[in-house]
């Protein structure tokens, strides 16, 4: 085999690889002595016929057989001797072959760039702690009681209002096509609860008893199902009943009644979840710090493929949203050439970051366990209160989407290595501190 490059630019390479005339009919030869071990051919008895006959019946496909091995064990030799990883799928492309000959062909392919992670600890960030006031943790334990407050239905004849529990019968369809999960009998909403897609409860604020109203939603674009996600579906409401909640007394018995065992056992869980909620929103604002310095210090060629792929997989959703009128207020003030131009360079960033952080887990050793996929797989399906099953089935069914959820793992793995070695100070703030800080950022990235 001899290898060539006969293209080098950026991070594109080609390369000519010749495999001589000699190897591949070696390769024939032992293929069809193999076919003949077994064949069937009349007049003789299997591994008897000779090899004129073997050739003359099964040479053509043995010989495609052989070149399709070969092209595929000699490139990967090749790109082994290169001392080159690939991006991307190398590019194979035949140029010349007839029997008898040397079997000629081209790879190309673009190449992984060389990275040099910076010394983590010039890496500074701020990491806030939020310490929780005892008056959140009861208005927390107000919103569980609420949760399980019973209902009676109303004595007056008065439209539903927001804090009332409708029951309701619905029937919906995408494009005029029913759907599983999209139709319910004796349904109890509660409205502003938040508990279906958004749009849907607001429409059914003010409906009397006995009504039946229309209620048109879109699917959020990341919806579960993706068949649905971004579509708008048309649902056909019954407001059977409206029912008035009582709110239950807080003592040892609501405790118990949501799994507690008494009422200063729920307040221990209570005050547990609100801090892992703080704490989750303040690790989510130190990893975007971390991330945007890494982006910062860092600069390396990208291959074309991948910054056009991450590219057009953003803007499909753009043109989605665009289609469906969901474009936020901003970027429907562009026009189409700077809206290419600003999400180009997000494009751009997402590749930088992913083979930075791709590189330095591999450096590392940093992987994702079965264990850790699995628990990032439950906690995806308690994202969907309701839906446990279906949610399940559709990753259980779907190694793509299963394999997706393996990158923000791995992704949480390498910052918190990262954190490690950071230059981290410890901030301590109240709540509405901590609200005001994200309010102002969320406003500074948007005038960005």
């Amino acid at each position: 085999m001899q290898v060539t490059e006969t293209h080098a630019e950026g991070l594109k390479r080609e390369y000519r690889v010749v495999v001589e005339q000699q190897e591949i009919d070696e390769r024939v030869q032992d293929r069809l002595k193999e076919i003949g071990q077994s064949a069937q051919i009349p007049g003789f008895r299997p591994g008897k016929a000779p090899m004129s006959i073997l050739r003359q019946r099964f040479g053509q496909a043995v010989l495609g057989e052989v070149v399709e091995k070969a092209v595929n064990e000699t490139s990967e030799q090749a790109l082994q001797e290169q001392d080159v990883r690939p991006a991307e799928q190398p590019q194979i492309e035949i140029e010349s072959f007839e029997q008898g000959q040397d079997l000629s062909y081209k790879i190309s392919l673009e190449l992984l760039p060389d990275i040099e992670p910076v010394d983590f600890s010039e890496v500074a960030v701020e990491r806030v702690k939020v310490s929780l006031p005892e008056d959140e943790v009861e208005s927390a334990i107000k919103h569980m009681a609420s949760q399980v407050a019973e209902s009676e239905p109303i004595s007056e004849d008065r439209p539903a209002a927001e804090g009332d529990v409708v029951v309701i019968d619905f029937q919906g369809t995408v494009d005029g096509e029913a759907y599983p999960g999209m139709d319910a009998t004796d349904h109890h909403l509660e409205l502003g609860s938040g508990s279906l897609i958004p749009g849907f409860e607001e429409q059914l604020t003010g409906a009397h008893a006995g009504e039946t109203r229309e209620v048109r939603v879109t699917f959020p674009s990341d919806f579960n199902n993706q068949e649905l996600a971004g579509r708008e579906a048309v649902f056909q409401v019954t407001v059977k009943e409206i029912r008035q909640k009582s709110e239950p007394e807080i003592n040892d018995e609501l405790a118990q009644r949501v799994g507690a065992e008494d009422l200063e056992d729920l307040r221990s869980k209570a005050r547990e979840n609100l801090q892992q909620q703080y704490d989750q929103a303040a690790r989510t604002e130190v990893k975007r710090k971390v991330l945007d310095q890494l982006n910062e210090k860092h600069s390396f060629d990208l291959p074309p493929s991948m910054v056009e792929a991450e590219f057009d997989q953003i803007w499909q959703q753009i043109e989605q949203d665009r289609q469906q009128g969901r474009l936020d207020a901003e970027d429907s003030q562009k026009s189409e050439d700077e809206l290419k131009a600003e999400y180009r360079r997000i494009a751009e960033r997402r590749v930088r970051l992913g083979l930075l952080l791709s590189e330095v887990g591999r450096r590392n050793n940093i992987d994702v366990s079965q264990e850790e996929l699995q628990q990032a797989l439950i906690n995806e399906v308690q994202r969907y209160p309701g839906q446990e099953q279906e949610v399940l089935q559709y990753y259980q069914n779907n190694q793509n989407a299963l394999a997706a959820l393996r990158g923000p793992v791995f992704e949480d793995k390498v910052i918190d290595y990262i954190l490690e070695l950071a230059d981290v100070t410890e901030t301590e703030m109240s709540p509405d501190e901590f609200r005001e800080r994200m309010q102002n950022q969320q406003e500074n990235r948007e005038a960005a």
